[in-house]
């Protein structure tokens, strides 16, 4: 019977890059402005208007969460390869 060790170091880091860029994704999807027509609606957020165009800064944010979140579905997809052939 071949015994391997759960945590081995490929898993591991990676582990912490998951947990890493959760944060970081969490936080850029928290950053968002509110856009309308979601659950904020429900509960009397949707009296704000919107300006139209969006800035030059939440076109970068959208970038950079759109980067995060591939970072991190990449990150999901090499544990799980990890997780298959063993660490």
């Amino acid at each position: 019977m071949n015994l391997v060790p759960l945590m081995t170091w490929p898993i591991m880091t990676l582990s912490i890059i998951l947990v890493v860029l959760s944060v970081i994704l969490g936080l850029f999807i928290l950053l968002h402005k509110a856009r309308g027509g979601g659950m904020s609606d429900l509960f009397g957020g949707g009296m704000s208007t919107s300006m139209g165009g969006t800035s030059v800064a939440e076109r970068n944010l959208d970038r950079l969460t759109v980067i995060v979140g591939l970072l991190w579905f990449a990150t999901i997809v090499g544990l799980l390869v990890l997780y298959r052939i063993g660490g």
